[in-house]
C-alpha cells in the first residue's frame, strides 16, 4: 500500500492505497491520532487526484467527490457509509436518522460505532452525523475539527 501526507486546513491527513484506488484517510491529529503502517511506501504522485479534490472542497469549489473508494468494512459499515455519502454537502443528520435511512432505526447504537469507524474521512462524510439534539458528539479527528468540516 502507498501513502502520502496532506497539510489541510483543518490539519495533516494521511492517504493511503493503491494508484487506483483511496482505502485510508486519517486525520493526523484528534482522538484518533494514525500514522502510516510502517510496509506502506510514500508515494505523493498516487494520490494527486484525491488531493487536488481536497484542495478544491477546503476552497469551497468541490462539493461532492468522484474517487473510487475501497474502505473495506463489513456489510453493515458498508451500508453505513454507503448512507454518509448520500448526505447532501452542507447538510446534517442524526444518528436516528441515519439508522433510519438504512432501514432500521434501533441499530442507532451500531451505527455510531460505524461511524466512527470510517476510514475514509472527509469523502465519506461522517462528520455531517450530529446528536440529536443538533450537539457536536464523538469524532475522530476531534471536535473542533468537526465543527470545521
Amino acid at each position: 500500500m502507498k501513502y502520502t501526507t496532506y497539510e489541510s486546513p483543518i490539519g495533516p491527513l494521511l492517504l493511503a492505497g493503491d494508484e487506483s484506488v483511496l482505502r485510508v484517510l486519517w486525520f493526523g491529529r484528534g482522538r484518533q491520532d494514525h500514522g502510516p503502517d510502517p510496509s506502506w511506501t510514500e508515494s505523493a504522485r498516487a494520490f494527486a487526484e484525491p488531493v487536488r479534490q481536497l484542495k478544491a472542497y477546503f476552497a469551497g469549489k468541490l462539493t461532492a467527490f468522484d474517487l473510487p473508494l475501497d474502505p473495506g468494512g463489513t456489510p453493515f459499515q458498508s451500508q453505513v457509509w454507503t448512507a454518509l455519502r448520500r448526505i447532501p454537502y452542507g447538510q446534517t443528520i442524526s444518528y436516528l436518522e441515519l439508522a433510519r435511512r438504512i432501514g432500521n432505526e434501533k441499530a442507532v447504537r451500531a451505527v455510531g460505532l460505524a461511524n466512527g469507524a470510517n476510514p475514509i474521512a472527509v469523502v465519506i462524510p461522517c462528520h455531517r452525523v450530529i446528536g440529536a439534539n443538533g450537539s457536536l458528539v464523538g469524532f475522530g479527528g476531534g471536535l473542533p475539527t468537526k465543527r470545521a468540516l
